[in-house]
């Protein structure tokens, strides 16, 4: 059986994650969808590790464009077996990326926004631990921009479910390469043996 099909499938599967991923992270520069607040810059400074225009999007077109362009099974198992070592090796680029988007995503969901309280621009969720997520009367303290931790909050939590959608892609291919490259040999020289 081969295997390259389903590779390719994992390929096609992350380009539309990334897209959204790339989609997500601007849209945090845009608290409201005005341009004020990043004018003025103040913005959360996470924000500004780009996490999803880069670890979980531009970073991911590297898996899925190797993964896509696995060409169909050549019948030669030694061949197949170096290109799914090439694929893993795209794979783990992409572990990092998506892992890079969910840790720093989940700091920022963390630490909250940067937002104007009446007393000034301040984190005034940052100490919390998160505590603040599950306690959604203080979301009020935020007076400006407006509803910005919903904001946050929703764009953080899409985020933190594509980058980990992609790091379990990553992580499948990793598995299923690793297995095509070291025992798809043995399988076939166990076949030639048996059939001669």
């Amino acid at each position: 059986m081969c295997s390259t099909g389903f590779v390719r499938s994992l390929g096609f599967a992350l380009l539309p994650l990334a897209v959204c991923c790339i989609v997500a992270n601007v849209l945090l520069f845009f608290p409201g969808g005005t341009t004020q607040y990043l004018q003025e810059g103040k913005l959360s400074r996470l924000v500004w590790f780009m996490m999803g225009i880069g670890g979980g999007g531009a970073l991911m077109f590297l898996p899925a464009g190797v993964f896509i362009s696995l060409g169909k099974c050549t019948g030669c198992c030694w061949n197949e077996s170096v290109v799914m070592c090439g694929s893993v090796t795209a794979a783990l680029v992409g572990l990092a990326g998506s892992g890079y988007c969910f840790v720093i995503s989940a700091m920022a969901m963390l630490e909250g926004p940067q937002c104007d309280t009446g007393l000034g621009w301040s984190y005034p969720f940052a100490n919390e631990g998160g505590r603040y997520l599950f306690e959604q009367e203080t979301w009020s303290n935020c007076s400006y921009p407006v509803s910005i931790v919903e904001w946050n909050v929703t764009l953080l939590s899409i985020l933190l479910g594509l980058s980990g959608l992609e790091f379990i892609i990553c992580f499948l291919q990793v598995i299923n390469g690793l297995v095509t490259a070291v025992c798809r040999p043995c399988c076939y020289k166990q076949d030639y043996t048996l059939n001669a």
